[in-house]
């Protein structure tokens, strides 16, 4: 008998431990996200201390990025284009094959019209640079010599001491790295030229099997999950399209802007200045202001006058691409608050450089999607964000509490 009791109090006792443990941990929704939180970060430690285990998978992927870069642009540019061939009748392999001649057709084009004009402006600007530096020198001496300045004028010897000590320091460290950035353009020009050459194929095998490409990554993930990983992939694929599309197209407008304003004022170097504008562009909110440095500095070389032409015309081109170019081409595709993108720039540029800056954001808006798509999912499952529909403010039920209200005022 006291056995019998003593195996009840046990097996109470033991029920008793578990509906403890499952009531404040199996079944609290907020200690699961708080253990599942402390496992994620449990695993990133335990990868950053084997990371040198997977350097020859970055190796790998440093190596195919740049092909895969510019062949995913040009997928997204490219992809309307095949569509509405495919469309009209055409065959797909055949559409394909005419909009890449079509493109090499344009690039040749380019190059063969605009290098030269660009390397003539280069030219032109490397001459007339000594020109350019003893112009500055002459209005940074009349400068100092500004009676109005002269409370200035000690700080004024500083910083220019301090610049033409740092121009110092340059030229003779440049020889020391030179053997440096030889091999680094070495490097370089090896890695753009196997990009150059694997991007038509990877280009092509893109456009013809990006459907296939959905399909068999679909298929391997588990059948309760297809519907959300489908929706996921089409929402990335439909964020990269509209961003890539509307900043390339974007871009080509507002360098085709400066390089007209440029000719229009008088600006030397404008096709050359315009087409930079336009590449620098790409970078949100922060790529025509850089464009701008070099054109404010060469303004300032000639003169107030083309100073403020150059202003002037920085006013319009800002003005029309805020105001119309970028809401009718871009609009609100990507849904990103103008901070969010300018911490997105200054943060993916300091850690990735140059890469992260054209990068970053296209990146983010992927990120976002599947983090969106998991936050739907986890409030459908939590039940934490379930709201009472019990009582909905109605009309009715406003009237009602307000004659309720007036019943007790009269009441009292």
């Amino acid at each position: 008998m006291k056995n019998d009791d003593w195996q009840d109090k046990g097996t109470s006792n033991k029920g008793f431990g578990l509906s403890w443990f499952s009531r404040l941990f199996l079944n609290n929704q907020a200690a699961v996200v708080l253990m599942v939180t402390l496992l994620f970060f449990l695993n990133v430690l335990v990868f950053t201390q084997i990371s040198t285990l997977f350097e020859p998978i970055w190796q790998f992927f440093a190596i195919i990025m740049l092909p895969l870069i510019i062949s995913a642009i040009f997928y997204y540019l490219l992809k309307p284009v095949v569509s509405l061939l495919v469309k009209q009748g055409m065959n797909k392999t055949w559409a394909i094959l005419l909009v890449l001649l079509g493109m090499l057709g344009l690039i040749i084009w380019g190059i063969s019209s605009l290098v030269p004009m660009i390397e003539d402006q280069l030219t032109a600007f490397f001459i007339n640079l000594p020109t350019y530096i003893e112009q500055v020198e002459k209005s940074a001496v009349n400068l100092l010599k500004d009676e109005r300045l002269a409370s200035f004028r000690p700080q004024l010897v500083n910083m220019l001491e301090n610049y033409s000590q740092k121009a110092i320091e340059f030229v003779q460290s440049f020889s020391s790295v030179a053997v440096n950035w030889a091999s680094n353009f070495a490097s370089a020009f090896a890695r753009i030229t196997v990009a150059i050459i694997m991007a038509p194929f990877i280009l092509f095998y893109l456009l013809r099997d990006s459907d296939k490409m959905k399909a068999g990554m679909v298929s391997v993930v588990p059948t309760k999950m297809r519907t959300s990983i489908g929706r996921i992939l089409s929402e990335i694929n439909n964020q990269l399209s509209g961003y890539v599309q509307g900043q390339i197209t974007v871009a080509v407008i507002v360098g085709i802007m400066f390089a007209i304003m440029f000719t229009i004022i008088g600006l030397p170097y404008a096709v050359t200045f315009g087409i930079m504008a336009g590449i620098l562009n790409m970078i949100p909110y922060l790529g025509s202001f850089l464009a701008m440095v070099p054109v404010v500095i060469l303004g300032l070389v000639y003169g107030p006058v083309m100073l403020v032409k150059v202003i002037v015309v920085f006013i319009v081109e800002q003005t029309i691409e805020g105001r119309f170019v970028t809401p009718l081409i871009i609009g609100s595709k990507l849904s990103i608050h103008p901070i969010t993108i300018l911490f997105i720039l200054l943060t993916s540029g300091s850690m990735f450089g140059v890469w992260g800056v054209f990068l970053g954001i296209p990146v983010y808006a992927s990120i976002k999607v599947v983090v969106v798509e998991i936050f739907n999912w986890y409030k459908a499952y939590s039940g934490l964000y379930e709201e009472d529909h019990s009582r909905a403010v109605q009309p009715e039920n406003i009237l009602d509490e307000y004659e309720t209200g007036l019943d007790e005022i009269e009441g009292e």
